[in-house]
């Protein structure tokens, strides 16, 4: 490495295999860290490396369960800090609470601005993010924030399958400018559902927007949560004549009857990436985990080495 102190990289415990996996990449080892939970159900953190002077970089997810995932991460970067760290990055690969970017009823919270208030009081010098629901989210901090991006990932991965007639369909008007950039580096058309959300966690489909009669159509999302959205888009498509459904999106949340609704859907196949770790019972037949591991650790790479991270979508 060209800095004058080493690296050092270390994991809560929200997605250690994702951290496993970019150290892999980099060549080095996972840092030893303890995180204990008390039977009254506070948690305590202990960095059992020598961490004075070095370039220190701290993944974790906030993915569920959020709130134990989000004070694993503070407590950590406390830890950090206290040790006398040269540099610490927080790693983020699922911003949790980030679909609460803005207040949106009278006496109500601007969440994600709380967890970014709230990460930046323990004093990290820098935040590396993968696809934030809401790009605005990036100006919550006063520290320099990289956004990475998991779309290179699915480009690679369905060029591979040489698909034809294909669509990249956004599931709703918000997500168009991220369908727009798979469509285009996939050579497809693009395609958009007119959607309308009632309330949280419930979207009614009211109109397919482009051709998709007898074209293969990839949904493309930044998450899934409760799999409602992309079931019934879907089933949308396959009225207005698709062929073939595909669907990915950056973060699989799937919570509640995500997985069953995804199973019971007429969508082929879901990819997602590994920026949560997906667990056993949830990967049905259907999913397809593809790893961020490398586009992670070169993003680190080049952080540690003071190199461009956005020269990486170039």
């Amino acid at each position: 490495m060209s800095r004058s102190y080493q690296m050092l990289v270390f994991s809560g415990t929200a997605n250690q295999p994702l951290a496993e996996e970019i150290c892999d990449q980099l060549e080095i080892r996972l840092g030893v860290a303890t995180i204990k939970t008390f039977s009254d159900g506070e948690i305590s953190v202990r960095v059992n490396e020598n961490v004075r002077g070095r370039d220190v970089f701290l993944i974790q997810p906030t993915s569920t369960p959020a709130n134990e995932h989000l004070m694993q991460t503070l407590l950590l970067l406390d830890a950090l800090r206290r040790a006398s760290a040269a540099r610490i990055t927080v790693v983020i690969p699922y911003y949790g609470y980030g679909r609460q970017d803005r207040k949106v009823e009278p006496r109500g919270p601007s969440s994600a601005r709380v967890v970014a208030d709230l990460l930046e009081a323990m004093r990290p010098q820098r935040v590396l993010c993968m696809d934030l629901h809401a790009d605005q989210i990036q100006g919550f901090f006063h520290i320099p924030v990289d956004h990475l991006y998991a779309a290179p990932v699915f480009v690679e991965y369905f060029k591979n399958m040489r698909l034809e007639n294909l669509v990249v369909v956004s599931p709703d008007a918000g997500g168009v400018e991220r369908a727009r950039y798979l469509a285009g580096k996939l050579e497809a058309g693009l395609a958009i559902i007119d959607k309308r959300r009632p309330q949280a966690n419930v979207a009614e489909i009211m109109n397919v927007i482009g051709d998709v009669q007898g074209k293969t159509c990839i949904l493309y999302d930044d998450m899934i949560d409760t799999g409602g959205t992309i079931s019934k888009a879907a089933q949308a498509l396959k009225d207005k004549g698709a062929t073939k459904i595909l669907a990915c999106a950056t973060h699989a949340v799937l919570s509640g009857p995500a997985v069953e609704r995804l199973e019971a859907s007429v969508i082929d196949e879901v990819v997602f990436s590994n920026s949560i770790d997906l667990p056993p019972e949830k990967r049905i037949k259907k999913i397809t985990v593809l790893s961020v591991a490398r586009l992670y650790a070169e993003a680190i790479r080049r952080i540690h080495n003071e190199e461009s991270v956005s020269a990486l979508f170039s």
